[in-house]
């Protein structure tokens, strides 16, 4: 059995820590995991999140902490605690227990059949809104249809890699990260394995509408720039119908059927108007994800290790 890292993100997850760590402990014992490491990463947590790791490190020497020096994000710390791992076979996996633990076995055996990756699919339990698998169905297929990779959708961050992918994934450098396009972007043998989402144990999700939308605007300015080549078509086209428009003026002019009139005006200056805004915006977030990217600075800091690092 090769050795196993579980990397856990955390943020304001103290009261998902202990039942989440009784549950890996669990699975790693009956899977005959023997070499593990449980890597929690707090993200900048306000509440006491990072003294229960403090704790758990003190009753299990396998249980190591980093404290971020703020909070940097999901992505960010998902990325530090994979740094971080040394294990043969790295797992990553959400610490609200909406990722089951018991699916674990699974992706090993996954490994064991010849895949570098083993990702997973999330199915949505009964009674969930619509509004959130409908959100979902959309988000995922605006960024397919945006991105020059396959996401696949209802996909997540809870997947197992080999030795060889987490050291490919470590050698990119992006700080606006978006993992799971990074990861189908790499390519390698890779394998999908479905499960039912857990409801959230307590707490609140970290993730609030606006943090979703930045990591979708992240995932498609990371992998394409069709948002650009589409400005162009519309710019394009506006054009054309200017060039007709304005003929028509022309001819109207000359043939002394001109009638003075406001709204066609008003059209014209508010949908030209409007394509030159996005047009605008778009370009402004990739300028603003190349300023990002040229200050070359650290993708995260940490405040504080378990146990310390020299």
């Amino acid at each position: 059995m090769p050795s196993v890292s579980v990397v856990v993100p955390l943020f304001n997850e103290s009261g998902n820590l202990g039942i989440l760590y009784e549950s890996l402990k669990d699975i790693m014992e009956k899977s005959g995991v023997a070499d593990c490491e449980l890597i929690f990463v707090d993200d900048g947590s306000s509440d006491n999140t990072f003294e229960i790791i403090r704790t758990l490190h003190l009753a299990d020497r396998r249980v190591s902490g980093i404290s971020l020096s703020r909070n940097f994000g999901h992505q960010v710390a998902l990325f530090a605690g994979i740094e971080s791992a040394r294990g043969d076979l790295v797992i990553t996996m959400d610490g609200d227990m909406q990722h089951p633990p018991e699916v674990i076995p699974r992706l090993i055996e996954m490994h064991k059949q010849g895949y570098d990756i083993v990702n997973t699919k999330r199915t949505y339990p009964p009674g969930t809104g619509i509004f959130k698998k409908s959100s979902s169905r959309m988000f995922y297929g605006l960024l397919n249809f945006l991105s020059d990779v396959r996401i696949e959708p209802s996909s997540g961050d809870f997947r197992l890699m080999n030795r060889k992918a987490a050291d490919a994934f470590l050698r990119f450098p992006e700080r606006a990260r978006f993992t799971r396009g990074l990861v189908s972007w790499m390519g390698f043998r890779q394998a999908m394995v479905g499960y039912v989402a857990n409801p959230r144990h307590s707490g609140k999700s970290g993730y609030s509408l606006k943090k979703m939308i930045g990591l979708g605007l992240d995932g498609i300015t990371s992998f394409t720039s069709k948002p650009l080549r589409i400005s162009l078509l519309f710019g394009t086209v506006i054009f054309l119908m200017g060039i007709l428009y304005a003929a028509w003026a022309v001819y109207q002019h000359f043939t002394g059927q001109t009638v003075p009139g406001w709204t066609s005006i008003l059209v014209s200056v508010l949908i030209i108007g409007g394509i030159q805004l996005l047009s605008l915006g778009l370009i402004g977030l990739y300028l603003a994800r190349v300023f990002n990217e040229s200050k070359k600075r650290p993708v995260y800091l940490i405040g504080e290790a378990i146990p310390q690092q020299p």
